[in-house]
């Protein structure tokens, strides 16, 4: 946002030929060619568009599986994990293993803070207690090696489904259900857990379709989920490619009709967004901390039930406990980044600039809010960061959020490789990982950190840039517009949503909830007087009055008040003309 150290602006260029259909608005056809779009197929949002699921390399076996144990009445054990997409694959795949004729079936979602992540043995110990004949894993079980070698001791078949990255070897599960695997042919490695789990769901029906599974009970009709599927894949942050933009607009078109889970209608509620105009940015960005907050703070068991509840009235009343939470979440993360800003100016004072990669540790952070915090400062210096708190048996838990053009796994891999046993264990992707270590390795892990990332990222790359799609003519900055680039989505992560910049008249600003920069502007070229919102600003910068005009990188939104509906620029950042 606008308190962050963005150095420069810069434009997006188009990618490829384009061949999108001439009557398509001149300002989309521009906004998809920047994205990479060359045709209108790859702009599909029905859901017959969507990928087979036989292309998924596992799947029919592990229908086969869940098949055999719904045939043979063995109870099914969903083992889920701690976060938003954990707790909608959870959901999804109790949901849709009832309606095809299994009750015997039930869910653990692992405690952050006393069983660590995925598929532990403490997890496997947890499931026998509670019966399974059968573990089902969704968003997680790839790195299980250990909970995988202690459920086959006790004769439990595991199906693993995730989208986590494969580490050298895979754990010894029946079936393992996984598009990042190394040759599977699903031609989608951005599909979220829960898309995995939808898919398997799906393969599931047809094999029960094909054994005359549904003679004595309708078929389910899955799309009915799909509101859990586009809620948990944009929570998660997965590349919006064209199959999960699929995804995610069918169930956001089901969540607009009011046909969406009581549990995701009470969030809504809590959250004050309107169903009828949710956007995928609502699903990120209200609802998705608000049900991330259960598993941060408390157990996501609370998240997961809200998402399977019918009753109105029960889910009103877990979201309000959600929210709670979150409120709770955002004062802890306040504190802990303030903690690490100050942190930061130790840095500085010592080494006069900032390393290519940051640490922070502190005894009294919050295991549950570390990723979020290191988002946090990851934005703010456009550095890999990593935060750890203590996990209270002498070792600490770490995630970490990294910048493009650096692999934060490959790094984790390469530390572990250059310097053994200073990481007990880690796990992730590009963009995001996890990892734990003994506290009296922290020092070893930021100096080997910070010099790995120093040898593998340049200037360049920790230069903050704001990518935008070029100017709006003063004809273009209107509500039918902002209508038409609302519609256009869903945006989100690798297909984002677009920005604009353009000079503009100052004419008002003040300060609003002591960190909102709220302006009436008019641009400089001409054209019509406009509202802007500038959140979580730097107030050492702004409002200076002195400054009359400014270059401004903004989202064209539209705020609805009062009935009334009109355009206002939502400010990514400004800089002063003079």
């Amino acid at each position: 946002m606008t308190g962050q150290q963005v150095s420069q602006l810069r434009r997006r260029q188009p990618e490829g030929d384009v061949q999108l259909p001439a009557e398509m608005p001149a300002l989309l056809r521009r906004l998809y060619h920047l994205r990479g779009i060359t045709a209108a197929s790859e702009l599909e949002r029905g859901a017959s568009a969507l990928l087979p699921w036989q292309a998924l390399n596992g799947i029919e076996s592990a229908a086969a599986l869940l098949h055999q144990a719904i045939l043979s009445g063995q109870r099914i054990v969903v083992v889920g994990d701690f976060d938003a997409d954990g707790a909608t694959s959870t959901a999804l795949s109790l949901l849709a293993l009832r309606a095809m004729g299994t009750e015997n079936v039930t869910f653990l979602v692992p405690n952050r803070f006393e069983d660590g992540y995925g598929l532990s043995p403490e997890v496997v110990e947890q499931a026998k207690t509670l019966g399974a004949e059968l573990i089902l894993t969704v968003d997680n079980g790839i790195s299980s090696h250990a909970g995988v070698a202690l459920a086959n001791q006790y004769h439990i078949p595991v199906v693993i489904t995730d989208h986590h990255l494969p580490g050298d070897t895979l754990p010894e599960a029946a079936a393992i259900v996984n598009p990042n695997l190394t040759g599977c042919s699903f031609p989608s490695r951005a599909l979220a857990g829960v898309g995995v789990a939808f898919y398997l769901m799906l393969a599931l029906r047809a094999r029960l379709r094909d054994h005359n599974g549904f003679a004595d009970r309708p078929q389910p009709n899955l799309a009915e989920l799909l509101d859990l599927v586009a809620l948990g894949t944009v929570a998660d942050v997965v590349p919006l490619d064209a199959n999960n933009r699929i995804l995610v607009w069918q169930g956001l078109q089901r969540i607009r009709a009011g046909k969406c889970r009581p549990g995701i209608r009470a969030l809504l509620e809590v959250a004050n967004r309107p169903s009828s105009r949710l956007v995928a940015s609502d699903l990120g960005f209200a609802l998705g901390p608000r049900l991330n907050a259960a598993g941060r703070l408390d157990d996501m068991s609370v998240g997961v039930s809200l998402l399977l509840t019918d009753d109105i009235q029960q889910a009103r009343m877990l979201a309000s406990e959600l929210d709670a939470l979150n409120q709770t979440r955002k004062e802890i993360e306040q504190g802990m980044q303030a903690e690490a800003l100050s942190l930061c100016d130790s840095l500085v004072q010592q080494h006069q600039q900032l390393p290519h990669g940051l640490a922070f540790y502190h005894p009294q952070w919050h295991q549950g809010v570390v990723g979020i915090v290191a988002s946090r400062l990851k934005e703010r210096f456009h550095r890999p960061v990593f935060a750890f708190a203590p996990a209270g048996d002498g070792t600490l838990k770490g995630s970490g959020r990294s910048v493009p053009g650096l692999h934060l796994r490959d790094v984790l891999e390469r530390l572990d490789t250059l310097n053994p046993g200073v990481v007990l264990k880690f796990g992730g992707h590009a963009m995001a990982a996890g990892l734990s270590l003994q506290e009296d390795q922290f020092e070893t892990f930021r100096q080997q950190f910070a010099l790995i990332a120093g040898e593998w990222l340049d200037a360049a790359q920790l230069q903050g840039i704001i990518w935008s799609d070029g100017e709006l003519t003063g004809s273009e900055l209107t509500l039918q517009t902002a209508e038409i680039l609302r519609e256009a989505g869903p945006w989100g992560q690798a297909f984002p949503e677009p920005v604009f910049d353009g000079k503009f008249r100052l004419l008002q600003q003040r300060l609003v909830g002591e960190r909102h920069l709220k302006l009436m502007l008019e641009p400089v070229g001409g054209g019509p007087l406009l509202d802007g919102i500038a959140f979580n600003i730097d107030t050492r910068l702004w409002p200076d009055n002195s400054v009359q005009q400014a270059e401004i990188a903004y989202k064209l939104d539209i705020n609805e008040f009062r009935g009334q509906r009109n355009v206002q620029l939502l400010i990514e950042h400004l800089w002063p003309v003079t």
